[in-house]
């Protein structure tokens, strides 16, 4: 009856330790629970493995998308299609949930309704090793703006067309997914009169200023507004214009070792925006672009050019072209298997992407 979805990246292994412990321990063990990984490094998927193992009722989904933007939406967009029961239940890895979850939620599972649940958070002294949800006591609670557990009807979830993918990085994805199935004509339920769920303290996932890995500046509030057009619009189908939940395929991304094609340019306004141009002609090639700033001698040059009047080469910032680029993968190349980085000391990008 009841599918529940957990997905993660690099993780702390005792948060999820402590999740999937709470899973393992329901009195009602009579359900589907999928957890998916979504582009963790090799050596922590090595432990994250060793721990899976000992759960013979998880159903574990490998996303080799290392070095790719974080997507969620697709992750549980993915599971979504593989489930086999009538509600699918999103849970974030970090949480716990009472002994007899499953059991209660069951009990309210509605063909027109929409449930979510209550957290109840726990503060940093009290999350500390291996965790029950008897053993720990609530620091305070949260509201109905926190969405992250929700059981779905999986027929009407399918029927707009799943969570929207293009939601990258972190927020708003939850909270769209309840206004469009709002806007579907669904009752939409907070339930506060018990704490059945648990989230565990964690410190939030700061980037380093060293990491390569791709990130934009400004995702999480470009979410947060296209959130907004989504109330204003009354939307309800996602993924209209793109394939969703599009299972990655491992032999894809191999290949990425291999391009064919190989561009290499400097960041003029020029260069760049014919990149972008020329990437939507491309079909069926694995392209490698480098991506660096123009050197030191050349940029003197272009100012003292641009100062006296005379024709100069117009330039973006390389954090403006990390952004750019972040969206047109977002917009046009989300299903592609790619990898990205950018080394913002040597005012580089890297992007491998197999079109």
């Amino acid at each position: 009856m009841i599918t529940i979805c957990f997905t993660t990246r690099n993780r702390d292994l005792q948060i999820v330790d402590n999740c999937l412990n709470s899973i393992a321990n329901q009195s009602d063990k009579d359900f589907e629970c999928f957890l998916v990984d979504y582009g963790s490094e090799e050596s922590y998927l090595v432990e994250l493995k060793k721990r899976i193992n000992q759960y013979s009722f998880i159903k574990f989904i490998d996303c080799p998308t290392k070095g790719q933007l974080w997507s969620k939406c697709r992750a549980l967009n993915i599971a979504l299609k593989k489930s086999t029961q009538p509600y699918f239940v999103v849970g974030d890895i970090d949480l716990i949930f009472h002994s007899n979850y499953i059991e209660k939620i069951k009990k309210l599972a509605s063909p027109s309704k929409v449930f979510y649940f209550q957290y109840g958070y726990l503060d940093r002294e009290s999350t500390i090793g291996n965790l029950t949800f008897e053993n720990v006591k609530v620091s305070f609670k949260g509201n109905e703006h926190a969405t992250g557990n929700t059981m779905f009807p999986k027929d009407k979830l399918m029927t707009v067309n799943g969570f929207d993918e293009f939601y990258h990085g972190w927020g708003a994805e939850d909270t769209d997914t309840h206004i469009r199935m709002r806007n579907y004509g669904m009752e939409i339920q907070f339930i506060d009169n018990e704490i059945i769920v648990k989230h565990q303290w964690h410190p939030k996932a700061y980037r380093s200023k060293e990491s390569k890995q791709p990130f934009h500046s400004l995702l999480e509030r470009i979410n947060h507004a296209y959130m907004n057009f989504t109330i204003d619009t009354k939307r309800v189908l996602a993924n209209e214009n793109m394939d969703w939940g599009k299972m990655t395929i491992v032999e894809e991304y191999i290949s990425l070792n291999k391009p064919s094609l190989k561009f290499n340019i400097n960041n003029s306004v020029i260069n760049f925006d014919a990149l972008l141009f020329q990437l939507k002609n491309i079909d069926n090639q694995i392209v490698d672009v480098v991506i660096v700033q123009m050197n030191f001698k050349d940029r003197i040059k272009n100012i003292l050019k641009k100062i006296s009047g005379k024709k100069y080469i117009p330039t973006y910032e390389m954090s403006l072209i990390n952004n750019f680029l972040l969206e047109e993968i977002i917009k046009n190349y989300r299903n592609c298997p790619y990898t990205y980085s950018f080394d913002r000391k040597l005012k580089k990008i890297n992007l491998t992407i197999n079109l």
